[in-house]
């Protein structure tokens, strides 16, 4: 079967340290376990793309494959592979890899990784991962679509959007669908005063929208064809751990776009997906969550409204 959405990207072991002392280590993470537990949560068909070090626990990969999430395109790196620190120190999250890994290039998948049968699918979403590789990346999915079926190409970034990396952002966001920077990659200085300007000042080409993701204070999401800001504020039930908040609410936004439904319910879809990331310690809140939780908890809140 092909899937509706092909995520690429990176599976790591994450050592996880908070402001306030706590720590959590060895946690199976990378961006592509949140988001494909998150994408599970809606019906939308999901396959894998990445590089598989040795050392990452097979019982993540297992609950992956017991939600009906597609493994065909992750492939044995044959060694070990990243483990990074991810140290949060207020809204900033910095990631750094531990020394003696492979570099992050070498986990990260090639286009010739992609399974033959998935260069059709309707969805491509791109993990952080090395510019040069994401770059490579949208240029083949763009040789394997057609006017008569375009694919959907969204991406999350690694390398920051400075004013030094602005006009190479603008050459590659013209290039897709869908912009998901946080607050710890989208440097701009005006981004705070004014971020309907500064989003605009990025938008080209197919690029349709923006979403800000700024973790406890929401985001915002800027509509490149309205010329419209819609603001977000987050919700949870409960806040234990921010790791694969942003990657949750993409896989929720995304899945309500492919269904054509409108900003306001995407965002709000987007919302409870990371919900349940964030309410629990690494993707155990994804991992608990099943999908007649996640349409209960969305109608719940479908009274608010999320965007403006």
């Amino acid at each position: 079967m092909i899937p509706d959405l092909v995520l690429l990207g990176n599976l790591l072991v994450d050592d996880v340290v908070f402001a306030d002392g706590r720590t959590r280590m060895g946690q199976p993470g990378g961006a592509m376990l949140y988001a494909a537990l998150a994408s599970s949560l809606w019906g939308l068909h999901t396959g894998c793309v990445s590089l598989r070090g040795d050392d990452y626990p097979p019982a993540a990969l297992g609950a992956l494959r017991t939600r009906g999430i597609a493994l065909d395109g992750v492939h044995p790196l044959g060694r070990d592979g990243v483990r990074t620190w991810l140290l949060y120190e207020g809204t900033i999250r910095r990631v750094i890899h531990r020394l003696g890994c492979p570099t992050h290039e070498a986990v990260s998948p090639e286009p010739a990784h992609v399974p033959v049968a998935w260069r059709t699918a309707r969805a491509f979403h791109l993990a952080p991962m090395p510019f040069a590789t994401q770059t490579a990346l949208v240029h083949a999915i763009r040789a394997w679509e057609s006017p008569e079926r375009p694919a959907h190409i969204s991406l999350d970034p690694h390398l920051p959007v400075t004013a030094e990396t602005l006009e190479r952002y603008r050459t590659l966001l013209a290039e897709v669908d869908m912009f998901f920077p946080s607050d710890d990659e989208l440097r701009l200085p005006d981004a705070a005063h004014d971020p309907a300007a500064t989003l605009a000042s990025l938008c080209s080409g197919r690029l349709r929208f923006i979403a800000w993701k700024r973790g406890a204070a929401g985001g915002s999401l800027y509509g490149a064809r309205t010329k419209r800001e819609h603001a977000w504020r987050a919700r949870a039930e409960l806040v234990e751990d921010p790791t694969g908040a942003g990657d949750a609410f993409m896989a929720g936004f995304v899945s309500a776009q492919l269904e054509q439904d409108d900003i306001e319910r995407s965002l709000r879809r987007g919302v409870v997906s990371a919900s349940f990331a964030i309410e629990a310690w690494g993707a155990d809140g994804l991992l608990a969550a099943t999908p007649e939780t996640a349409k209960a908890r969305l109608a719940e809140w479908a009274q608010e409204k999320v965007g403006s």
